[in-house]
């Protein structure tokens, strides 16, 4: 680089810092629009740190995004005297996104192959056995019933059915199939030795 270009680039590079300055500095005034224009001016330079430690420009993206966040929350903390304002930027992306790498590599993802099953949805014997014994006595039970009571019972608890659709299918008043249920649902009770 010639002496004549550093010239230009200096006075160049002087600005620019002085123009991130004050940008960063209406940002700590919460300057909407000056948060759009820090955005614009340091995204590039801290989304290449971001994807350099995350590995892929989805993360990256990701902590990129909770990055600008805490500089919104942030700025304010920021003294001149103490740091450029790019190099302030770049240790909160650098720190933001190791926080991320750290969080990632502290709880692996196991891929679906690799996770051990942990419930057998069968039941066991005992389970199947004590169910066929309910099952038994419950049909005995309802054996017991009259038959429009077992009727609308069965209707009513295992096709699904209404009170209303009930007595339609029945030919009878509503109340009269819902009288049904309930004097069936106590004699159920009685026979199974339910309270």
């Amino acid at each position: 680089m010639s002496e004549l270009e550093r010239s230009r680039s200096a006075p160049s590079s002087d600005a620019a810092q002085a123009h991130l300055t004050a940008t960063l500095l209406a940002v700590a005034g919460e300057d909407r629009d000056a948060f759009k224009e820090l955005y614009r001016l340091t995204n590039a330079k801290l989304f290449g740190i971001c994807l350099r430690i995350c590995g892929n420009h989805a993360n990256a993206e990701d902590v990129l995004h909770e990055v600008y966040l805490l500089i919104w929350r942030r700025a304010g903390a920021w003294q001149p005297g103490r740091a450029s304002p790019i190099s302030w930027l770049a240790v909160i992306a650098r720190n933001r996104s190791i926080d991320w790498l750290r969080a990632q590599t502290s709880r692996p993802a196991a891929s679906l192959n690799e996770v051990p099953d942990i419930l057998d949805w069968q039941p066991d014997a005992e389970t199947i056995l004590i169910a066929r014994g309910e099952y038994i006595r419950l049909v005995e039970c309802l054996s017991k019933l009259d038959p429009r009571q077992r009727y609308a019972i069965a209707t009513a608890f295992f096709g699904g059915a209404t009170y209303a659709e009930v007595a339609a299918r029945a030919g009878v008043p509503t109340s009269t199939a819902k009288s049904w249920i309930r004097r069936g649902l106590q004699q159920l009770q009685n026979c199974l030795g339910v309270d």
